[in-house]
Order: C-alpha cells, then sequence, then structure tokens
C-alpha cells in the first residue's frame, strides 16, 4: 500500500475527526461531556459543561445536523430528552 492509498477504515475515522474539528468551541466541548458522561439530559449537559442553556441546545442541534450525536425522549419525563454520541 502506497502512501497515497487510504484505508476504507482510517477514511472513515477522519471523516468523523474533521466534521468536529469543524464544529464551534462549545460544541466540541458539549462533545467531550457525553463522550466522558454519557447518556445525558440538556440540563445535566449545561450543569456538567458550565454553559448556559441556549449554548447547549445550539451546539446539540450543530452535533446533530453533523450526525455525531444522536436524541430521544426521555422515559421518565416526556418534557426532556436524552442525548448520546451516535
Amino acid at each position: 500500500m502506497s502512501a497515497t492509498d487510504q484505508d476504507p477504515d482510517i477514511a472513515s475515522d477522519g471523516d468523523c475527526c474533521s466534521s468536529i474539528s469543524e464544529l464551534s468551541p462549545s460544541a466540541k466541548l458539549v462533545y467531550k461531556v457525553l463522550e466522558y458522561e454519557g447518556v445525558m439530559t440538556q440540563e445535566e449537559i449545561a450543569t456538567e459543561s458550565r454553559l448556559c442553556a441556549r449554548t447547549v441546545r445550539y451546539a446539540l442541534r450543530k452535533l446533530e445536523e453533523s450526525a455525531l450525536v444522536t436524541s430521544r425522549v426521555s422515559l421518565e419525563d416526556a418534557r426532556k430528552s436524552k442525548y448520546w454520541i451516535s
């Protein structure tokens, strides 16, 4: 394999990292919080990251648009959603 040939597995990982690197600092922080803590609500992410709720909402929307984060309505409280890394 030459230096210009890429392994498909490595290329797909590179795409994920490049999409993360293009995000805002707040979205990167939210991603890292979810990476370390696992499934969380928006309120829990805001508390853990010390970002305001509006910033967390924006970051989560950008992460979901990039297909890096998935959400589902919480079974405990239907007013809240749970977020996790896809």
